[in-house]
Parts: C-alpha cells; structure tokens; sequence
C-alpha cells in the first residue's frame, strides 16, 4: 500500500514542471584558466560551440518549454544553440551571472584561483559573511540566484508540463543546487568541479520546492 508521505510527492510531480541547469561551453578565459567572472567575458572557443551544439542535440527530445541564460556571452551562446534546436528565443535574466571575482577578476595565477575557491568553500559550509575580496559576499550570491530562480518559475507556475533551462555558471551552479533544492548537499557539490554542459535535472515539487533528480550524471 502507497505511503501517505509517497502519494504526496507523487501527486505534486504530477504538477511540476522540470529545471535543467546546465553550465555553459568551453570559454576562451576555460583554456586560459582565467577568473572570468564579470559580464559580457569571453566567448566559446570553437570546441566550446561544438559542445554547444552537441548539448542541443542531446536535449532535442526533451519538452523544453523556455531557454534562459545568464548576460555572460559564454552562457547566451550555448543557450542560443538549446533554444534553435526548439525553435525557440533564448531570454536573458539577471541574478544568475557568475560568482564575482572582484580584485581577482581575469587572474590566472594559482594563487588568486585558491583564493577564490577558498572562500566558496566557506561559503558552502555556511560562512555566507564572508566577502569575495573586491566582490559579493555568500549571502548576497545566495539572494540573487534564489530570487532570479523564484521569478523564473513564477512564469511558468500554470505551466503543468515541460522543462525550462537555464544556461549559467559552474562555481554558482554548485551553490545554487544545494541553496535551491531539498536533496542536494555539500558532499555531492564537493565531489568534483561541474564540467562544460553539464546538467543539473531539477522538479518543482510546489511553488519555491525543488526535488534534485540527477546532478551531473549522479542520480538522486
């Protein structure tokens, strides 16, 4: 006999709508090892819009309803290719641009770089005070991704099938799916960085609740 727990998640599945969040192709400041953090940045190289264009084609059977994206270049492009294989206009939004790197900003030394990740790492263990140097802080990070992902789904709140995605950041993406979802933890987000497309399979539950189904290849 089916759990009361269980029917429940089972009936508001029924009325979700599905989030792919998926980090943007391969960047010329990628190849660099650069801290490309502040809008437009750098372009895809050209493996980078292959890889674009293959992400397209891996999503070409999926009931995309919208195609969202950061203002970085890097992240239009590659959403730009998901939304053609739809036939449908990619939109921008703000809030979802990458961490700020602030005084770090296009460094590529080690040191910048471990600095940067440092104080991420503070954040994912709850140290949202803390300060990027020159940039945001976690708590503000964390604001702005939430309120950019609320407004997104206010969109599609009658929306009772299909899948809007949303084409930004690695270092925000790993944040935002544990900030944003009821499943996802430190220990999955520290396992490795997101590579280039990657994909993170999100299910509204109900309005502001969201079910992590697969990140990045790990089922959930």
């Amino acid at each position: 006999m089916m759990g009361t727990g269980v029917r429940q998640r089972t009936a508001e599945r029924a009325n979700s709508v599905r989030l792919y969040l998926v980090r943007h192709a391969q960047s010329e400041s990628n190849v660099r090892g650069a801290l490309d953090t502040a809008p437009p940045g750098a372009p895809l190289t050209e493996l980078g819009t292959e890889q674009a264009a293959e992400l397209g084609q891996r999503l070409a059977g999926a009931p995309i309803v919208a195609v969202y994206s950061s203002r970085a270049t890097r992240a239009q492009q590659t959403a730009a290719a998901v939304a053609r294989a739809r036939e449908l206009e990619g939109q921008v939004i703000d809030g979802v641009h990458e961490i700020s790197a602030g005084e770090l900003e296009d460094h590529t030394d080690s040191r910048s770089i471990e600095t940067y990740q440092h104080v991420i790492g503070q954040w994912a263990g709850g140290a949202l005070d803390v300060r990027m140097p020159g940039g945001e802080t976690g708590r503000e990070v964390r604001q702005r991704f939430l309120d950019a992902v609320g407004e997104l789904d206010a969109k599609h709140e009658q929306t009772q099938a299909g899948v809007a995605v949303l084409v930004c950041h690695g270092a925000l993406l790993r944040l935002g799916s544990e900030w944003l979802t009821d499943n996802v933890t430190s220990e999955v987000t520290r396992r490795e960085l997101l590579p280039n497309t990657a994909l993170i399979e999100l299910e509204r539950l109900a309005a502001g609740r969201w079910h992590c189904v697969n990140w990045a290849g790990l089922a959930l």
